[in-house]
């Protein structure tokens, strides 16, 4: 917020206002006939934050565009809950925060996006002046529901696996002379505590993603070389689930970034597509260039994915069908990883998706500069390669 300069120009502007009141001149005129007043104006016009100024009877003397963005002026007079805010701060002499957030439709903002949020403060300015400063804090409010959510999430999903592993063992002891039970009780054991160490990993490569600006040393990658690591991490998991995939021809496609980071987000879409698809049905892997972007799809002939929940599919812990991913062992991360491999790369993932014939996400990252060959048609390779 306009907190300092703002403050002391306008109460430059108050004394202005208040002397032209009293009948008194504004003073000297400063270089070139620009006035304190003018340049009140030029710095309340121009500030980020919406900012009002009141005088004693709660008329709006002077306020920006983006007050009106914010819906902090109606008129000539303030939102009724601003003026309620002066007339404390008048009564107490003291800053009063106030809640603006727009109250049934929502305004848009200079910046397109609508304000959920729109947080603000009355300060006393003298003589029965106030200002109402505000900001569109949709952004923080936000960002805290989603830490809260992400902690009771993450909270569930640990609680889930540890609280089996210790039933679990408790069945061991209880079963220590039938060696058929230890077994069977120990297998699961094995596969909830393989299920909790993948969620602690990809926990941690979230958490490292999410913080990280456009990754700064980035080298040049082979993008076939990708697709055959990512293909070969999935290889068990395809073949275990009867499902065939079908890889177009080395292209020779490069971009630049973290090979790591790419094929990890690539054997996840192929992981998710092979989850998600009937046993025996096809997924298929192709690479493109289009428009400066190399463009991996990875296609399946699964359920599809309604529109309704397209949107949310990228978010972390989202689930569908929570049945069967938790029958699948996913953790609800693997395309929240991949949504931010993405961006950190500067590029981003797209999905196509229809109820019934199945799903193809892309995943696009800007190509190397000009000297990069056609891609080739795909053909058939019969299987994980």
């Amino acid at each position: 917020m306009l907190l300092s300069i703002g403050c002391l120009l306008l109460g430059g502007a108050v004394g202005f206002f208040a002397g032209r009141m009293r009948g008194a001149g504004p003073g000297a005129g400063q270089p070139g006939g620009i006035t304190v007043a003018d340049l009140v104006q030029r710095v309340v016009l121009s500030s980020h934050s919406g900012l009002v100024l009141l005088d004693p009877e709660g008329d709006v003397l002077l306020h920006n565009p983006r007050a009106v963005e914010l819906g902090l002026v109606r008129g000539p007079r303030p939102d009724e809950r601003a003026w309620k805010a002066a007339q404390q701060v008048l009564a107490r002499g003291t800053v009063v925060q106030v809640d603006l957030s727009p109250l049934g439709s929502i305004r848009h903002s200079g910046t397109g996006r609508q304000p959920a949020a729109v947080l603000g403060e009355v300060r006393p300015l003298g003589d029965g002046f106030t200002v109402v400063d505000a900001d569109d804090e949709s952004d923080t409010v936000r960002l805290e529901a989603t830490r809260r959510d992400f902690v009771a999430n993450v909270s569930h999903e640990l609680k889930t696996p540890v609280g089996a592993v210790a039933l679990l063992a408790e069945a061991v002891l209880d079963a220590a002379d039938e060696p058929h039970e230890v077994r069977r009780f120990v297998t699961k054991i094995l596969n909830e505590s393989t299920r909790l160490g993948a969620l602690v990993t990809e926990l941690i490569a979230l958490s490292r993603l999410e913080g990280a600006a456009r990754l700064p040393e980035l080298v040049t990658v082979d993008v076939d070389d990708v697709i055959a690591d990512a293909l070969a991490r999935c290889r068990l998991a395809a073949e275990s689930a009867g499902i065939e995939i079908t890889v177009d021809a080395p292209s020779g496609l490069q971009v630049d970034g973290d090979a790591t980071l790419l094929v990890t987000a690539l054997s996840n879409l192929v992981d998710n597509a092979v989850s998600y698809s009937p046993p025996g049905s096809p997924v298929s892997v192709s690479r493109r260039l289009a428009d400066g972007f190399v463009e991996i799809a990875v296609t399946d002939r699964g359920l599809g994915i309604d529109a309704q929940h397209q949107e949310r599919v990228f978010e972390r812990f989202f689930r569908v069908d929570p049945a069967r991913s938790r029958a699948t062992g996913g953790t609800g991360l693997g395309l929240a990883i991949v949504k931010h491999v993405a961006a950190n790369h500067g590029g981003d993932v797209r999905l196509w998706s229809r109820p019934g014939t199945g799903s193809t996400f892309t995943l696009r990252v800007p190509a190397c500069p000009p000297g990069l060959p056609t891609p080739v048609h795909g053909v058939d390779v019969g299987g994980v390669q």
